[in-house]
């Protein structure tokens, strides 16, 4: 698959999109034969400053993220645009950089600045009207149909169903491609957006939900064109190192930790080999 077929991808079935960290874990996404990855904000806060998803990286932070994990891998990439780091020209701007950065498909949000984590109580939301115009001007940024834009709301845990539905349809209005109704804890409320929202719609699966129990055909039969997992490699990433690091502390010594990888596991998934026959080719 190439990077920018998602569309195609799409019309074919529902995309499973794993969430990514960063750019190894989105090569072990493509190698683990999923036909999307999904780069989460709160992943990329989380490896590159080690805090919380509360708007603290920049646009041109996440630009940065997005481009290196493009490069990483031949599958398309799904990216967190957050607000859109300020206002219609700023929007503008993201969506230039993530193009350029080679992303498939970005989602904007209708929260306001500081922007929290979708899970997170506290989240301020933006007007509709000027959500809806946002996601337009989103729309009329792009240089080429193949990026697709996603409108997300956040609005179940502030305002209810109904006006996250309410939101999610205004977007898919202004031109969404997709719409993302974020925060998604219950079954029920799976079950009331595939019912009730007409049109192609993401669903985000976060462990430790209610909706982590759904198989794939599922979620498919369900009407979503596209499910993402947002946090499952992360929490994987720390499960294992805090195992390792326990295994460690507690007996004085690496052998028989936890890890099952050895360096040659790693460099079969860095690409190790491709670099050296260019070496020996060239030198």
């Amino acid at each position: 698959m190439k990077k920018n077929d998602l569309r195609r991808r799409l019309e074919d079935g529902l995309v499973v999109a794993p969430g990514a960290p960063d750019s190894l874990s989105a090569r072990m996404v493509q190698q683990a034969g999923f036909p999307a990855v999904y780069m989460t904000g709160l992943g990329a806060t989380a490896i590159r400053l080690g805090m919380p998803d509360i708007g603290l990286l920049s646009q041109t932070e996440m630009a940065e993220h997005a481009r290196n994990m493009v490069r990483a891998v031949n599958i398309p990439v799904i990216a967190d645009a957050d607000n859109g780091y300020g206002g219609i020209s700023n929007i503008e701007r993201t969506v230039q950089e993530y193009e350029q950065a080679g992303v498939a498909a970005f989602h904007l949000e209708d929260q306001v600045s500081p922007k929290k984590c979708g899970q997170m109580a506290g989240i301020q939301l933006m007007p509709a009207a000027d959500s809806a115009g946002r996601i337009k001007s989103a729309v009329a940024a792009r240089q080429h149909e193949d990026l697709m834009v996603i409108g997300r709301t956040d609005a179940l845990g502030v305002a209810g169903i109904d006006e996250a539905l309410r939101r999610a349809e205004s977007y898919l209005e202004a031109g969404a491609d997709l719409a993302f109704v974020d925060g998604v804890k219950s079954l029920e409320h799976v079950e009331q957006i595939s019912r009730r929202l007409d049109g192609p719609k993401v669903l985000a699966i976060v462990a430790g939900t209610e909706p982590e129990r759904l198989t794939l055909s599922e979620v498919e039969e369900l009407g979503f064109s596209m499910v993402l997992y947002p946090m499952d490699v992360l929490f994987s990433y720390l499960a294992a190192a805090t195992a390792t690091l326990e295994h460690l502390r507690s007996t004085g010594v690496s052998a028989g930790g936890p890890h099952p990888w050895h360096y040659g596991d790693f460099s079969d998934t860095v690409g190790l080999s491709h670099h050296q026959e260019l070496e020996r080719a060239f030198t």
